[in-house]
């Protein structure tokens, strides 16, 4: 599940500033990266199952992994776990309403936490 119109999509900020803010909100860049994406991710571990808030973003120069980078960020998504397969975000996945709205709360905050930091792309 892709959220739309958050006011993330096509902010550019430093990684290293994006780092922290996504700390703030429980989101990990793990292993989820390379030279020129990035994905922070948070867990959900509820009554229907585990599930990722996973906000994406890229870079046009720099390296994302000496944390010399600007990212444009994308669109937020949802997704929900299956082992050992990975996850799935698709049409026909259910999404609980309350983690739905949780997940908009996250990303409003995170939204304005940025804001004042905004480079548009």
């Amino acid at each position: 599940m892709y959220f739309e119109n958050t006011g993330l999509e096509n902010t550019l900020a430093d990684i290293t500033l994006l780092d922290d803010l996504m700390r703030e909100h429980g989101l990990i860049r793990a292993t989820g990266w390379d030279y020129e994406r990035v994905t922070w991710d948070r867990r959900f571990d509820v009554r229907e199952g585990t599930f990722y808030l996973r906000v994406f973003g890229f870079t046009k120069d720099g390296d994302i992994g000496a944390n010399d980078a600007m990212i444009t960020l994308l669109k937020p998504a949802l997704g929900k776990h299956y082992f050992p397969h990975g996850v799935e975000y698709g049409e026909g996945e259910v999404f609980p309403a309350h983690l739905v709205k949780s997940c908009q709360e996250i990303l409003k905050s995170l939204e304005k936490q940025i804001k004042s930091f905004e480079i548009h792309a």
